[in-house]
């Protein structure tokens, strides 16, 4: 191949990353605002709702802040994918990939086990708009969390085939920024969810 065509060629290659990631900020763009609304509306339902520092009592803050450290580490594991993809070690992308995967998992049993709590003590997601707000910010921040596992998971099967190199890694960079996203959503509810109700921990 011709120096022209190796320019051509790599030409293509950056428009197709530079376009992969504008389509990803705009998907994220809108992901933002429909969490923007959900979080207007629980801070107007907590504001109208007498009992609702009441019901965020009986949130484990000391369960979630579990959570908030286990999707933090799981941002940095996939960062460190990110980083291994672009120097071309497939190895490293192979281990912090499934490291990310593992903590994702950690993540929702967590959260699984803390609605299996709340729903068998009668406070699920009818017992009170306190409740239906929470279960409906945790819930859909969760249903995103499976959807980048879902990714991660498709990731891991084409970097066990040996796909990934330094010069094609548009993928894992994408998943890459939508796992960050999904990890500064948390971090945004879970102060707001667990922390900053009378009685609580209070910045």
């Amino acid at each position: 191949m011709g120096h022209g065509a190796e320019a051509v060629a790599g030409f293509d290659v950056a428009s197709r990353h530079h376009r992969a990631k504008f389509g990803m900020w705009l998907f994220l763009a809108s992901e933002i605002m429909f969490f923007t609304g959900f979080i207007g509306a629980f801070i107007a339902l907590y504001n109208a709702t007498p009992t609702a520092a009441q019901d965020a009592q009986n949130l484990s803050w000391k369960l979630a802040l579990v959570n908030t450290v286990v999707l933090i580490t799981s941002s940095l594991t996939m960062a460190l994918a990110v980083a291994a993809s672009k120097r071309g070690h497939n190895g490293q992308l192979q281990l912090f990939l499934i490291l990310t995967f593992l903590l994702a998992c950690t993540f929702m049993v967590i959260k699984m086990i803390e609605y299996k709590t709340k729903i068998s003590h009668g406070m699920g997601p009818s017992a009170s708009p306190f409740f239906s707000a929470y279960f409906l910010l945790t819930g859909f921040h969760g249903l995103h969390v499976l959807g980048g596992m879902v990714a991660i998971w498709h990731l891991l099967a084409y970097a066990f085939a040996g796909t990934y190199t330094k010069e094609y890694n548009i993928p894992i960079e994408i998943t890459g920024l939508y796992w960050h996203f999904v990890d500064i959503v948390w971090i945004f509810l879970f102060p707001m969810l667990y922390l900053l109700s009378p009685g609580r921990i209070h910045w």
